[in-house]
């Protein structure tokens, strides 16, 4: 991998290289050598070790059909060749089979179906505890000053536009939501609602979808984020199938912790479902309605 600086005497090899072949398949990113990706340290931005912004800018200039594929274990900034390559595969850290999956993703013999656990931010700086300057803190003490606004609910509470957004992912198909149904409980002592939906695979490849369920209080009494993610499923699909999703949601869902009342509470009160395939991708809306505030002790 390309995370040693870079040899720049090597550039115009790689560019020929490039200009004469019909792919290519750049593979990078991050390792454990150097600190740049390790527990017990933090890195110090989220920019590519090694020169490999400059490396791929003229790679993607020389072909515009580069597959780009990371390792890593967590966000990293790309520059302006991430709008002039052909695709982009973050493989994490697959280990001793990883070469195995990533050929039969890259070849088409199966269609990726993974999600990012994370947000990955334009720039360094859009990250709450960057933002809020209470990074690295003062004496070796910082303050956690986010609250309750922790990766995808600080950036669309602050309407602040990622990279790529938490839970997004892509596919060589597509899906399409379609038919929301939502049904309270009957019983009201402990409220609770079924969310039904419809997921169809539109394309010509079999996949898999996973769709994301997320609650917003509308009203709040305290400070809350926009939206919580607090339902998943994960949907196999031959092309041109359709299958029912359904998932329940209990009080938990709708609840916060009041620290005056020294527990979780359900307010009373109306809520909106959303679902879809990120944080940032909502297909589906439907309103809910908490007939009772639940209080839960510790």
């Amino acid at each position: 991998m390309a995370t040693a600086a870079t040899d720049t005497n090597l550039i115009p090899d790689a560019v020929a290289a490039a200009k004469s072949a019909d792919v290519v398949i750049y593979v990078g990113g991050l390792n454990h050598n150097g600190g740049y990706d390790t527990e017990g340290s933090d890195r110090r931005d989220l920019k590519l070790p090694g020169g490999q912004d400059e490396l791929l800018e003229k790679i993607a200039q020389a072909n515009p059909k580069t597959a780009v594929v990371f390792m890593g274990g967590g966000a990293v900034e790309m520059g302006s060749w991430l709008s002039r390559i052909s695709a982009l595969l973050y493989a994490w850290y697959p280990g001793l089979e990883g070469g195995n999956a990533l050929a039969r993703v890259l070849f088409g013999d199966v269609s990726p179906s993974g999600k990012l656990p994370c947000t990955f931010p334009k720039r360094l700086a859009d990250s709450p505890a960057h933002a809020l300057n209470a990074y690295p803190g003062t004496n070796g003490a910082v303050t956690y000053t986010e609250g309750l606004l922790v990766g995808y609910r600080w950036f669309d509470t602050r309407k602040i536009e990622p990279l790529f957004p938490f839970g997004y992912g892509l596919s060589y198909t597509k899906f399409e939501y379609s038919k929301l149904k939502l049904t309270p409980d009957e019983n009201p002592g402990k409220p609770g609602v079924t969310v039904e939906f419809q997921i169809t695979n539109a394309g010509d490849r079999e996949g898999a979808e996973a769709a994301q369920i997320y609650v917003q209080e509308v009203k709040p009494s305290v400070p809350r984020p926009l939206k919580e993610l607090k339902g998943f499923t994960k949907v196999s699909l031959k092309p041109g199938e359709s299958k029912k999703v359904s998932a329940r949601l209990d009080e938990a869902a709708f609840a916060f912790y009041d620290p005056d009342k020294k527990g979780w509470v359900a307010e009373k009160g109306d809520f909106r479902i959303l679902v879809g395939g990120s944080s940032q991708d909502i297909a589906l809306r439907g309103d809910y309605r908490l007939a009772e505030t639940v209080l839960e002790r510790d």
